[in-house]
């Protein structure tokens, strides 16, 4: 938990409909005012951080910043909080309290800057430098300048038509974009990590985007609307992955907004929309609320992976499946194929390990109150049970997944047990 977003005061029925998964006016204002706030404090430690304070170019960069702020607070504000504005500040800050390692990128500020006096409408100028032959502006897209070195910029240099002008690219039904241009649009790892962001994708694969995502929304908009516009509320970027990533999906907490992940036909592409935005809520309500003290000891069984779970991600991973549980039961009521038999399957999963998590010793009392709720919503799936013994043959058979990964764990066999 942030001890700077301590002054957030989430009543108890607002914890209960975010616990349910469940869309509402409340959680999705909770969700979207806890990132805000995180954000700002974030670049407040950013600036704090710089040795000596601020002061020339990033001095400069941050009075352009307020000066836009002044004249459209709502533009300026989509800059800032754009998710890759947020893994650039924390890439930044830890670059600046690191004493070896490379050194922060500061200068990405005027980027920021510009961005949000271009957004604003204001007139300024500013000189920064393109990198690569490139200077990415978050929200916009990149410049191409004809010319090496420093870059004059004024109000009238970006010009979507210009040849030099590359947009980011906005998929159909929203403001949500298709971020493949910004060079903090994903964490950079410092291991090889399972998933890498994919580079600038062509005309034809920004089409195959638009056309899967068309389709997910159109999903969603005919399962369950609620969660549609949810989506379109808290997710503001997607990184389509690279080729050979590990993972089909990943929403990285330090890009709170955003979720990279792999081209996907819509069915699966929905769900997979599903489960990320589930995880940033509970990503944003646990940076306000501490919900257990346990440690990161991976020692829990989780139905939906093979390998031990500390206690935070097996409370992660069951609050997502719950939320697709649910998903999947308003599918298959549309008559969706093979709806009825994805939702016994994870709402198996989910109660197989909700016991384990509403008994452990290490919850708070917001998360008893939370796992509490996180129940009773599974219980309410029974009042539109699946057809046939299909709930039962999925409890079957997550009773010998279980059975099967003590085997595999014996030494964590107790962390198993529902």
């Amino acid at each position: 938990m942030n001890p700077a977003l301590t002054s957030f005061d989430v009543s108890s029925r607002t914890l209960r409909a975010v616990a349910s998964t469940e869309p509402s006016p409340d959680g999705t204002r909770l969700v979207r005012d806890i990132r805000r706030s995180k954000r700002l404090v974030l670049l407040r430690e950013v600036l704090d951080a710089v040795p000596d304070g601020p002061a020339g170019e990033t001095a400069d960069h941050w009075a352009l910043l307020e000066d836009a702020e002044r004249h459209a607070p709502a533009a300026v504000r989509d800059v800032l909080h754009y998710p890759a504005t947020g893994v650039w500040a924390e890439e930044t800050l830890r670059r600046l309290h690191a004493p070896h390692g490379p050194a922060p990128d500061l200068a990405h500020l005027g980027a920021v800057a510009v961005a949000a006096a271009l957004r604003a409408g204001i007139g300024f100028t500013a000189t920064l430098r393109p990198v690569h032959g490139r200077l990415v502006l978050p929200t916009l897209g990149l410049l191409r300048p004809e010319r090496p070195g420093p870059l004059a910029l004024t109000e009238r240099s970006w010009d979507p038509e210009d040849p030099a002008t590359l947009p980011l690219h906005t998929l159909p039904g929203g403001s949500t974009t298709l971020d493949d241009l910004d060079p903090y649009r994903a964490p950079r790892p410092s291991r090889p990590a399972p998933v890498r962001p994919a580079r600038r994708l062509t005309a034809k694969g920004h089409k195959r985007w638009d056309t899967q995502w068309a389709g997910a929304l159109s999903l969603l908009h005919r399962y369950d609307t609620t969660r549609a516009e949810e989506t379109v509320h808290l997710l503001r970027s997607v990184v389509p992955l690279a080729g050979g990533s590990r993972s089909s999906r990943v929403t990285p907490p330090a890009a709170a907004g955003s979720v990279l992940a792999r081209a996907q036909a819509p069915p699966a592409l929905a769900a997979t929309l599903v489960h990320e935005v589930q995880y940033g809520k509970l990503v944003a309500l646990t940076d306000v609320l501490t919900l257990h003290t346990a440690d990161r000891t991976a020692r829990h069984w989780a139905p939906w992976r093979a390998d031990p779970r500390p206690l935070e991600g097996l409370l992660h991973g069951a609050y997502a499946h719950l939320a697709l549980a649910g998903y999947w039961q308003r599918a298959a009521l549309y008559g969706a194929r093979g709806a009825w038999a994805q939702h016994a399957r994870i709402r198996a999963q989910v109660a197989a390990v909700l016991p384990a998590l509403r008994a452990h010793d290490r919850l708070t009392s917001a998360g008893r109150e939370f796992t509490d709720a996180m129940a009773a919503a599974e219980r309410a799936m029974d009042e539109l049970p699946p057809p046939g013994d299909q709930h039962a043959t999925a409890r079957r058979a997550v009773d010998r997944e279980r059975r099967a990964w003590r085997e595999a764990h014996p030494e964590l066999a107790p962390f198993a047990d529902g």
